[in-house]
């Protein structure tokens, strides 16, 4: 397991870090969520070593994170980090050979990663002259070529087109169902959901929310669509909170303690009620529930 424990960070007079908190269990598939600048990548370069925190640690199977387990892990950065002028075979191999592979199972790996993400033809290519979309499979080909035991992406999806998507929705699975911790950032919060076994959502340098998305939505607050009364029937109800109309749609939010019979006795005095039921924020909404109300991004300039 990959435990990442109050962490602290400071640039200057900003805090970007203030105790972040959570851990990636084996097989699992985490997604990391928050704006720009809310200390995802902070995080992720802590635990890769690039950074050292103020306060807290990272550790890797209960113990602490050194050098010997950091060459385990499987980065992919937000920033192209690959050598332009590099044939991608070639730097794959070379990366693998840095991960300690012999030159044997370097391009072994290098032909059997290569032909998963779809790039075997494009193999002797230079990196520049491909694609960005297929510049980015060659980054994750880049994470795994070494059979990490961690794998950090930070914004694995940016610039796919949605087939490229899908390969790499299933290598992650694949990977995750191996027994490895798979954490990544996005913004893409649909894919998140879709994705993810859990969800940890960080804002201004703190960890506001972890945990499945239906975890989350246990935690939120009690909201309610009801189709068919006018607009405005629910506006001066006690305990009730109008979140939003759309025609005959209201949706809305009750007070701790308010029971929904109440609610839909009250709706059903206003007229007929041709639809009533819990709504079930998608992650999209309980993103922003949980950031509202929070200061603005740090000062670390990462997303």
């Amino acid at each position: 397991m990959l435990a990442i424990d109050g962490l602290a960070k400071r640039f200057g007079t900003a805090q970007a870090l203030d105790g972040v908190t959570f851990e990636v269990r084996p097989g699992e598939v985490f997604g990391f969520v928050g704006g720009n600048g809310a200390g995802k990548t902070t995080t992720m370069r802590i635990v890769l070593g690039v950074l050292d925190p103020d306060a807290g640690d990272v550790s890797w199977r209960g113990s602490p994170m050194d050098a010997a387990v950091r060459r385990r892990i499987g980065y992919l950065p937000e920033e192209r980090g690959l050598y332009p002028k590099m044939r991608v075979a070639e730097q794959l191999a070379y990366l693998a050979r840095l991960h300690g592979l012999s030159r044997a199972d370097a391009h072994a790996a290098v032909s059997r990663w290569t032909e998963r993400v779809g790039l075997a033809d494009r193999r002797h290519d230079e990196v520049q002259k491909l694609s960005l979309g297929n510049q980015q499979r060659v980054q994750l080909c880049a994470a795994l070529v070494h059979a990490p035991d961690v794998l950090v992406l930070d914004e694995p999806f940016s610039g796919l087109d949605p087939t490229a998507v899908d390969t790499m929705s299933e290598v992650l699975h694949e990977r995750a169902g191996t027994g490895t911790p798979v954490i990544f950032s996005s913004h893409q919060l649909e894919l998140v959901e879709r994705l993810c076994d859990r969800v940890g959502i960080i804002s201004a340098g703190r960890m506001v929310a972890v945990g499945t998305v239906d975890e989350l939505r246990a935690a939120a607050a009690d909201r309610y669509d009801v189709v068919g009364p006018p607009p405005g029937w629910a506006d001066d109800l006690d305990g009730v909170r109008v979140l939003a109309t759309d025609g005959d749609r209201t949706r809305v939010e009750l007070a701790a303690g308010t029971d929904d019979q109440t609610l839909l006795t009250a709706a059903l005095a206003a007229g007929p009620v041709h639809a009533f039921g819990p709504h079930r924020p998608p992650l999209t909404e309980l993103y922003r529930d949980a950031v509202a109300d929070r200061p603005g991004p740090g000062a670390d300039g990462a997303a």
